[in-house]
C-alpha cells in the first residue's frame, strides 16, 4: 500500500501574478523605509574655537600669526591647528568654509623650503602674482586636482612668514579671506 501523495499548491508552483504580489510588497516595504529614516544633508564637526588656539600657538611661539577677522555672513570655521609638515617645519593653519560651500585655508611656516611650497600647493604651477591688502601673492592652479593658492613669502630672516592661503574656493572668495586676516594680538 502507497501512501497518497498530496498534491502541490497552485501557489508554491509560482505563477506571474504571485511573483508581481511579492515585488510590490517588497518595495513597499522599501519606499516605507526610505520615508522614515531620517537623512543628514551635511556633517559638521565639533565647534572651531580659532581665537583660544591662536592665542596658545602666538604665546608659545612669539609668531606672528593671522586670523580672520570680520569674514561676511555664511563663513564657517572648520578646522584650526599647529602641526609639523612637509621638511619638518611647523605650521599655522586655519581653515574655512565658504558661503558657496568651498574650503580655504590660510597655511603659515617660518622660511619654508621649495618642498613645503609643492606640498601645500599640491604641486601646482606657478600662474602669476596679485596684489592683495598691500602684498604681492603668487598665484597657484592646480586644475586637475582644483585647488587654488596664494603665497606671500617674504625675504628670509624678516621674522614675517610665508602666508599660504589655499583651498578649492575662487580667487575671488580666496581674496576676501586675504582681506580678512589680521595678526593675532
Amino acid at each position: 500500500m502507497s501512501t497518497p501523495v498530496a498534491p502541490k499548491s497552485r501557489y508554491s508552483m509560482g505563477s506571474v501574478k504571485n511573483l508581481v504580489y511579492s515585488l510590490l510588497a517588497v518595495l513597499g516595504m522599501v519606499a516605507v523605509l526610505v520615508l522614515i529614516v531620517p537623512r543628514v544633508n551635511t556633517v559638521g564637526g565639533p565647534p572651531v574655537d580659532i581665537a583660544a588656539q591662536a592665542q596658545d600657538v602666538r604665546e608659545r611661539t612669539g609668531w606672528p600669526i593671522v586670523v580672520p577677522e570680520g569674514l561676511p555672513a555664511g563663513w564657517t570655521p572648520t578646522s584650526v591647528r599647529y602641526v609639523r609638515v612637509t621638511d619638518g617645519f611647523m605650521t599655522w593653519h586655519v581653515g574655512y568654509r565658504t558661503p558657496s560651500g568651498s574650503f580655504v585655508a590660510v597655511e603659515q611656516t617660518k622660511d619654508p623650503s621649495r618642498a613645503w611650497v609643492a606640498a601645500q600647493t599640491n604641486r601646482a604651477p606657478k600662474e602669476g602674482t596679485v596684489e592683495i591688502a598691500g602684498r604681492t601673492w603668487d598665484e597657484y592652479v592646480r586644475d586637475n586636482k582644483v585647488q587654488n593658492s596664494l603665497l606671500s613669502v617674504p625675504p628670509t630672516g624678516s621674522g614675517e612668514l610665508a602666508t599660504l592661503v589655499t583651498g578649492n574656493a575662487s580667487f575671488d572668495e580666496m581674496t576676501t579671506y586675504v582681506q580678512a586676516l589680521r595678526p593675532v594680538r
